[in-house]
């Protein structure tokens, strides 16, 4: 994320990043860290002044790679703008807290005049009544369009027949390979990019490769600290079988999950740990450092842990989409999206906040830089992002993303990940069997489905 929980990290990732360490603790590039209190950095100025007529407000929750990226792309705007004050952005804490900030200060009627929202939240805030509906006239206002999106995205923000997010990215969980392991094991193709694994037996029987040559592991990806990964993990496999049903269906009502898919899946996935081709027990950091010692050939995660690849002296890596090991091709994936929070605007308003919008669009490139797929299709169809290596290796993914089933209990960062994630996880650490681990996931998303929604 990283728009992410943030991994601790060592020294020196994102160097032209290295930018973080003033601007972003300061502000010194007006986005205002954790700030306090719903709307408070946002219906003021920073010193408790009244803003400029025609400043935007916007809210995120950008931190990491991404926070460095997105600094530079707001003071782009800024430079556009010819004016320091046209824009004040405020960087909240990721996740719940910052869904329930956005929540609030609209029902306070004190929001921003454009937030950042994960598609899988957006659809619930736009469920609760929070959110202004995006139409065809709003997007000419600046000269944009649905189509100019992918479409796959562009529907994962609609509600009851409207669109209410306008799609930043497609961020896919994938694959990132050492090259170097790789080479050894007859995994490369002469363009020294990875061979492709199509299949469950060419996908045991690279990890079995890998494992030969690494005397450790063929792959590695977090069974603790991290439910999410755990889940996106299974969502990416589950997926791509014929006869996956959603977990849920029915706004979260009802379960809908096919529990014998599901264990079938989950019994691949502890065999790869059971027979020692994937470690039992490893948190996103011990991943990361069996790949870049030579110990994994392998390490899946989300896109955005390029930033700290790219950080480690001597790595040797590149990405790929994860493999189609059955009958669909499906990767689990969100989106990062522009909201426009419920509240009255005038027209120069509603056209100042839609110019902010294109202009972050426009600034694409940037953007991908730090993983993400964009959605945007003058940059995603471009000859310079299909040249940005190993980001354009999967851009592919964008087109079969696999996004959270909706719910008011689900989205990134959410209770349904949380839920899932956990079982999944005692199942790749050996420590339940898939039957159990789906018993409790039904049993658990039940009680969600018989809830009300709070929102």
């Amino acid at each position: 994320m990283k728009s992410h929980p943030p991994t601790p990290r060592g020294p020196g990732a994102f160097s032209r990043r290295n930018l973080l360490r003033g601007g972003l603790a300061t502000g010194g590039l007006g986005l205002v860290a954790g700030a306090a209190g719903c709307g408070s950095p946002v219906a003021a100025g920073l010193a408790g002044t009244q803003l400029n007529p025609g400043t935007v407000t916007f809210w995120n929750l950008f931190g990491g790679g991404d926070g460095a990226r997105l600094l530079l792309m707001l003071d782009e705007y800024r430079r556009q703008q010819g004016s320091a004050d046209s824009l004040v952005a405020a960087t909240f804490a990721w996740g719940n807290p910052y869904y329930t900030k956005v929540s609030l200060a609209t029902l306070g009627n004190k929001p921003p005049d454009v937030a950042v929202a994960h598609l899988t939240r957006a659809t619930n805030l736009a469920a609760a009544g929070l959110l202004e509906p995006i139409t065809e006239e709003m997007l000419g206002l600046v000269g944009l369009s649905s189509a100019d999106f992918t479409q796959t995205a562009w529907e994962a923000g609609q509600f009851e027949g409207q669109s209410y997010a306008i799609p930043m990215d497609t961020h896919p969980w994938v694959l990132f390979y050492n090259t170097d392991v790789c080479q050894q094991a007859g995994l490369l193709g002469p363009d020294g990019k990875l061979l492709p694994i199509e299949g469950l037996e060419a996908w045991e029987a690279a990890l079995t490769a890998a494992k030969e040559t690494t005397g450790r592991y063929g792959a590695a990806t977090a069974s603790v600290a991290d439910d999410s990964n755990s889940w996106r993990f299974v969502n990416t496999v589950y997926s791509q079988r014929e006869g996956a049903t959603p977990l849920m269906s029915d706004e979260g009502q009802e379960i809908t999950m096919n529990d014998e898919l599901m264990i079938d899946t989950l019994a691949a996935i502890q065999r790869w740990t059971e027979t020692e081709l994937m470690p039992r027990v490893v948190d996103t950091p011990g991943a990361e450092t069996l790949l870049s010692q030579g110990e994994s050939a392998f390490f899946m995660n989300g896109e955005w842990e390029i930033t700290t690849l790219q950080s480690i002296e001597g790595l040797n890596f590149s990405m790929a989409a994860f493999p189609q090991l059955y009958e669909n091709p499906a990767a689990h994936a969100d989106s990062h999206a522009f909201i426009l929070p419920r509240m009255e605007r005038d027209a120069d308003q509603l056209e100042r906040a839609m110019g902010f919008i294109h202009s972050l669009l426009e600034q694409g490139m940037t953007w991908a830089e730090g993983g993400h797929v964009p959605t945007y299709l003058p940059i995603f169809e471009s000859e310079e992002y299909a040249n940005l290596e190993p980001q354009a290796d999967y851009a592919e993914t964008a087109t079969y993303a696999s996004y959270d089933p909706a719910a008011w209990y689900s989205g990134s960062g959410s209770n349904f990940e949380t839920v899932t994630g956990s079982q999944i996880g005692l199942v790749q650490q050996g420590l339940s069997t898939p039957e159990a681990a789906v018993a409790s996931i039904r049993s658990q998303l039940e009680t969600y489905a018989r809830t009300a929604n709070p929102l």
